[in-house]
């Protein structure tokens, strides 16, 4: 299914055309009708900009610890990760939709001109296969990295994923493992994908023993490292301390709620601890929970829709471990339990006001 959204988005370019050939003779009256209506419309007007964007990027001072630093977008940083490990490595390979031509995001740019075409190429339009073609190059010895055009496009490998990759260790006794295999994929909102471009699949992968589940920041610039460094999984980065509350996200809404922890500094002086999680899968209890027994209070934010989301297993594991020393309930602020719209899209995300508002609330419980 994922595969035909895909193809009728890229089919889809010459809208109008389509529009025309469906409708015959109904275009051109519609298209009369809405000339009269709109008589007085000035083509030269000036009209309010539209901001993509649900959050003010605060960047980061620069670390040091990893040496000497770049700035870079996070595109431009996975660039650099992925030469990187090609370089380290003779039996890396890099494989999936349109990357020999750098990719739609341009994370594979100039890679296979530096490293040829036999260590970064294309595949045929089919997830199942990709995954699948990674396990068995993982499984030979090699390092794979597999990437999945958009993270909605995901579900059709979730049986390579799920059942394969997750549990062939396993099944096998340690005989074998997939380990060095790597599948990246763009993921979340991004101001105007609709349904088949915004999508935050994480809770699925959460629920599956076998497999690491990953998400690094979006549509962030900031000073990179610019020889190679490894960050540990399964460890949470406190980036501000506070005193009242405890707030938790990932990817994108790391932006958001440190937004949020200014706001509620400023307006309502109330100290914010804005931690990100980075490792859904396994995720990390000890940093979370020992913030929580400090605040006495937990936010947790995320795109996906709340029921089943993440936000409900830290909120289990944090209510069972920290019980006595909650002041209020714990808050989850998250996409609402709908497919994600198009021009909808401002008021279903969890932007800066809805996770305000959360805090406020706890504060005044």
């Amino acid at each position: 299914m994922a595969a035909v959204a895909r193809f009728l988005v890229r089919a889809s370019g010459s809208s109008k055309a389509s529009i025309t050939n469906v409708s015959n003779g109904v275009h051109s009256k519609v298209g009369v009708s809405l000339l009269r209506v709109s008589s007085g419309f000035n083509p030269h007007a000036k009209t309010q900009k539209r901001h993509a964007a649900h959050f003010t990027f605060q960047a980061e001072p620069a670390q040091t610890k990893y040496g000497p630093t770049q700035k870079m977008n996070l595109f431009q940083s996975v660039t650099s990760a992925l030469d990187n490990t090609l370089a380290s490595d003779p039996t890396a390979v890099i494989f999936g939709e349109d990357v020999a031509f750098g990719g739609v995001f341009r994370c594979t740019v100039g890679l296979r001109d530096k490293y040829g075409k036999d260590r970064v190429f294309n595949t045929p339009l089919c997830e199942q296969g990709i995954v699948g073609f990674g396990i068995g190059v993982a499984v030979a010895g090699a390092t794979a990295i597999a990437e999945i055009q958009f993270a909605d496009y995901i579900y059709p490998a979730f049986d390579q994923i799920v059942n394969e990759a997750a549990k062939y260790r396993y099944r096998s006794g340690n005989l074998f493992d997939c380990g060095n295999l790597t599948i990246r994929a763009p993921w979340g909102c991004v101001g105007h994908g609709s349904l088949y471009h915004s999508q935050s699949p994480e809770a699925f992968f959460a629920h599956c023993p076998g497999i690491k589940v990953v998400i690094l920041y979006r549509a962030a610039v900031d000073q990179v490292p610019v020889e190679a460094y490894h960050i540990p999984l399964s460890e949470a980065e406190v980036l501000q301390e506070g005193s009242d509350v405890t707030m938790v996200a990932w990817g994108t809404q790391v932006h958001v709620i440190k937004e949020v922890a200014a706001m509620a500094q400023e307006k309502l002086g109330v100290s914010c601890e804005v931690i990100d999680l980075q490792t859904i899968l396994p995720w990390d209890t000890e940093t979370i929970c020992k913030s929580v027994v400090k605040t006495g209070r937990l936010l947790i934010s995320h795109e996906a829709p709340v029921t089943g989301g993440f936000a409900a297993e830290i909120s289990s594991t944090v209510q069972e471990e920290c019980f006595l020393n909650l002041e209020a309930p714990i808050s989850r602020v998250c996409g609402y339990d709908t497919p994600f719209p198009h021009i909808f899209e401002p008021f279903y995300i969890p932007d800066k006001w809805k996770c305000f508002d959360a805090v406020k609330r706890m504060i005044n419980y």
